[in-house]
């Protein structure tokens, strides 16, 4: 048996692992990068760059280069560039850069993201969409004597309960996500405020958006979000590799300066929701 957060970060980013598949993701679920809604979503993300006077967008977690066709599909003519586990994909836009990363937590260095763009990173838009609730962290659960301790997991996703959790986790846990009662589960965010704030502070670039399922510490869910995905469905969440391993973010722990619903980003940066004419309902 292992921690979650290890065998977690083996399963998607080790040898063999989910995210290194020849399918990809794509082979087995869509996200908000694909059809309609990923040209609604790229809109959004070019008139947040407007807003924020970036040139240029780098996408980290790119997968296959799904939102950067996007991007370019919604009228984007600046420069563009992806970071994910994988090599570059064969379709890409030779104009556009790619940088391969370690998976999880780790990002390339500034000066490769840089390289790859051909300009500053001080003048762009980092978007992380779907990043950061595939960076693994630490999943904990109370137990009968009230302490919160590490979940650990077998390869077939059998779970049995662990040693106290680190005073450091514990911490983040009391002020960002307070479980009391026997059985109740916290993800704990601290990996991921870490791989953004270090993202941020790394490269510094003009603006940096993520886009993902969260949740705040109002409505932190009692059993944990912890999921799988296979071939379109959810499944229990094995270590395995045959499967996506996820689990919601604690958004509001993240370093920020405005949390938005996806609804009201789409309304303040993207293309018009006006509703149509009702009359077009006969004839279109």
């Amino acid at each position: 048996m292992s921690t979650w957060a290890r065998a977690w970060h083996d399963a998607l980013y080790g040898e063999g692992g989910f995210y290194r598949r020849a399918e990809g993701p794509s082979g087995h679920f869509e996200t908000a990068t694909h059809g309609p809604v990923g040209r609604a979503l790229a809109t959004t993300l070019l008139g947040l760059a407007r807003d924020a006077g970036a040139h240029a967008v780098v996408d980290v977690g790119a997968g296959r280069g799904e939102l950067l066709h996007a991007l370019r599909d919604a009228g984007h003519e600046g420069l563009l560039v992806g970071v994910d586990v994988v090599e570059r994909p064969a379709d890409l836009d030779p104009a556009w850069g790619w940088v391969p990363s370690p998976g999880g937590a780790a990002l390339p260095s500034a000066r490769d993201v840089e390289e790859a763009l051909g300009a500053p990173l001080d003048g762009a838009l980092v978007v992380a969409h779907e990043w950061l609730d595939v960076v693994p962290c630490v999943v904990a659960q109370v137990d009968d004597e009230g302490r919160l301790r590490e979940v650990h997991v077998d390869h077939d996703g059998t779970e049995t309960l662990g040693e106290d959790v680190g005073a450091d986790d514990l911490a983040w846990a009391q002020r960002w996500w307070p479980a009391r009662e026997p059985g109740q589960r916290v993800e704990v965010g601290r990996a991921r405020d870490d791989a953004w704030s270090g993202m941020l502070d790394a490269w510094r670039p003009r603006g940096a958006v993520a886009v993902d399922y969260g949740h705040v510490r109002s409505q932190r869910p009692e059993s944990g979000t912890l999921s799988g995905y296979r071939d379109g469905a959810v499944t229990a969440p094995a270590p395995d590799g045959s499967c996506d391993v996820t689990a919601h973010v604690a958004v509001d722990s993240l370093r920020h300066d405005e949390l938005v619903m996806g609804a009201d980003a789409v309304r303040r940066w993207g293309p018009s929701a006006a509703s149509p004419e009702h009359d077009l309902a006969r004839r279109d």
